[in-house]
């Protein structure tokens, strides 16, 4: 029987113009395009072409103008600073209309790049707006990152100017800035005319003079600036991924698509409505934050929320159900290991009891694997829809998603459900043809791409190929590997070099890890691949406890890998495990897999620039060495 999902996605891909053009609809254009899809110049799909828009104009100043301008467009809470601040949409509009002029006032104008490196303060929405506004590119980087990695966006991007603040704050340590964006500029062979600084009280920046601007008195000063009309293919934003050459990619996102994507996902994906609060706990530096602090909820007419703070430790495990209660949240979209660290604190959700959680209606998961534990534990706790979907940086929303909105599916844990509409997603073989369900390949996605995802990367058409496009012709290459089941629903299982080879059998680590997080006393793992002399790889674990465990760490290994026995076979060869305190994470909450597999082989490494804490490194090796890897390979 016929639902409004299957009638959604079928429409989108036999009739991608009608479709799209439809949810167009719901957006100002100050020129109608002349094509919906344009295919002129394949493998470089453009969406809206020959429209005229502004992203900033359908976020901001439309809303005032129907009606919204008292409604809260932004809440600003940061549990690190003791601060809560509401924006309604006319403030919003001043504060990003002003700061458009402050840009413009350093000479800013469409089409040139500027370089944004901020914590999570409503500035940095405010400044990504305002370069909306005026056609200008932001290239948003984590406040924090690397001066080496700082300068390397610089160099690839060269902006006209960048934005900046003194220091971020992490728990609670203060991270000075300013120092590490000197140094940045100080390496970098572009040299920015201007650096906007805004001045926090917990650590002023020394400003240099005939270069750096006082974001306050500038905004005093400021002239607002209008929104400037722009091509529905011009670029956004450019937002850099780490590449495997070391070199940074730019995935570009236009301004047609993008926006309309963003906006029809936020009724179909996630089924919010216009004036409700959307809590994305993420940060401006990743993709989740552009797509879903900042663009999809104001395009949407929501309350967006800016969170500086953490899951535990600011103050407690309770710490997001306090933000939801207080500011009556209806949807949270985060990252499994956010949940992971509660449920680590707090095994029982005893916090919860603390909390009125009567506005909130459905959780998603997205960023890394949502392991059924953890899904099944939020769904007891929370008692509501915790929907797992999957998407990258590069397809900027949904490639799978229960679409809440539309039509909402049983839940299958460790399943984000079907292909979202617009995605056409297949799973091929290493010939390039089709699996059947059940079947683990390599997940793809028959081009074109919908609305929203990459056009290309930043100066760099033919790197865009050979990343994504080269070794599947005709379809875009996930990278992850996995399988569709019998009734459509999509499974996730690893990157496509996590899929490790024992002995030739093609085992998923994914798999593995689903098994170990089903233990009572795991609050959170990961497996690896580390080699073998016989056997090419086998199975290596990682147990991070939950508080209050007091079995001995040998023992839980030995049940963890009796169940890997037991639930997957002895073809997995699974036999060692190791206790750790914390697992190296991404400051997005990703695993950095391949990092502990290269110090469990004891090969040479880079330090991560996205790493949230190095100091675990040296946990990990020592670790490892323990129980025969690392260092105690030496010799072998």
């Amino acid at each position: 029987m016929s639902n409004p999902y299957q009638t959604a996605y079928e429409r989108s891909l036999s009739d991608p113009d009608g479709f799209w053009g439809e949810a167009a609809r719901d957006l100002h254009w100050y020129e109608p395009w002349t094509k919906v899809l344009d295919d002129s110049n394949k493998p470089f799909y453009r969406w809206f072409t020959g429209g005229m828009v502004n992203t900033c104009h359908n976020a901001v100043d439309r809303h005032v103008a129907e009606g919204r301008g008292d409604q809260a467009a932004v809440i600003y809470d940061s549990p690190v600073t003791g601060t809560v601040k509401t924006y309604t949409y006319r403030d919003l509009l001043d504060q990003v209309s002003r700061f458009a002029g402050v840009l413009a006032s350093c000479g800013v104008t469409k089409g040139d790049r500027v370089v944004i490196y901020m914590p999570m303060v409503p500035e940095a929405v405010f400044a990504m707006l305002a370069c909306a506004r005026l056609g200008a590119v932001h290239s948003v980087v984590f406040g924090g990152f690397a001066s080496s990695e700082l300068a390397t966006r610089i160099n690839d991007a060269k902006p006209k100017v960048m934005v900046s603040a003194s220091c971020g704050i992490e728990t609670s340590r203060v991270i000075p800035y300013k120092p590490l964006l000197d140094a940045a500029i100080d390496m970098a062979t572009h040299k920015p005319d201007r650096v906007v600084m805004l001045q926090r009280p917990q650590a002023e920046a020394t400003m240099i003079a005939g270069r750096d601007v006082d974001w306050a008195g500038a905004m005093a000063a400021a002239t607002p600036a209008d929104c400037v009309p722009v091509l529905a293919t011009d670029p956004l934003y450019i937002l850099y991924t780490s590449g495997t050459t070391g070199q940074p990619k730019g995935v570009v996102r236009d301004n047609g698509g993008h926006m309309v994507a963003l906006k029809w996902s936020m009724r179909a994906v996630y089924d919010v409505k216009p004036g409700e609060v959307y809590w994305a706990a993420s940060d401006v530096g990743w993709v989740v934050g552009h797509s879903y602090i900042v663009y999809a909820p104001l395009l949407n007419g929501n309350t967006t929320l800016v969170y500086e703070g953490k899951p535990v430790g600011t103050p407690d495990a309770g710490a997001f159900w306090r933000v939801i209660a207080q500011h009556k949240v209806t949807t949270l979209f985060t990252a499994p290991t956010a949940f992971r660290a509660i449920k680590r604190e707090d095994p029982r959700g005893e916090l919860l009891a603390k909390y009125d959680l009567k506005h909130f209606r459905a959780l998603f998961l997205a960023g890394e694997r949502s392991d059924p534990d953890t899904i099944n534990w939020a769904r007891d706790n929370l008692k509501v829809p915790v929907i797992d979907h999957w998407w990258q940086t590069e397809t900027g929303w949904s490639i799978a998603a229960n679409c809440m909105g539309l039509h909402e599916f049983p839940i299958k844990p460790g399943s984000p459900t079907k292909a979202a509409p617009g995605w056409d997603l297949q799973v091929l073989d290493e010939s390039h043809e089709p699996c059947p369900p059940g079947k683990v390949g390599s997940l793809v996605v028959k081009l074109p791409l919908p609305p929203g995802t990459l056009p290309t990367l930043w100066n760099a058409d033919q790197r865009f190929i050979d990343s994504y496009l080269a070794e599947f012709p005709g379809y875009y290459k996930t990278a992850d590997a996995g399988y569709i089941d019998e009734d459509g629903y999509v499974y996730v299982m690893a990157r496509t070099d996590d899929i490790i080879n024992v002995a030739g059998h093609r085992l998923s680590t994914g798999a593995m890890e689903e098994v170990l997080a089903s233990h009572p006393d795991v609050a959170e793992c990961a497996v690896i691949g580390a080699h073998d002399a016989l056997k090419g790889q086998l199975p290596l674990g990682f147990l991070v406890l939950k508080a209050g465990v007091t079995k001995p760490d040998a023992q839980v290994v030995k049940e963890v890998v009796q169940l890997v026995r037991e639930r997957i076979g002895p073809v997995a060869a699974f036999k060692s495990a190791t206790v750790v305190n914390r697992l190296p994470k991404t400051r997005s909450g990703k695993i950095l897999r391949g990092t502990m597999q290269k110090i469990a082989d004891n090969e040479d490494y880079k330090m991560p620039a996205t790493i949230d804490d190095p100091g675990i490194l040296p946990e990990i090796e020592e670790a490892l060495t323990s129980i025969g890897y690392a260092k105690g390979r030496k010799g072998e």
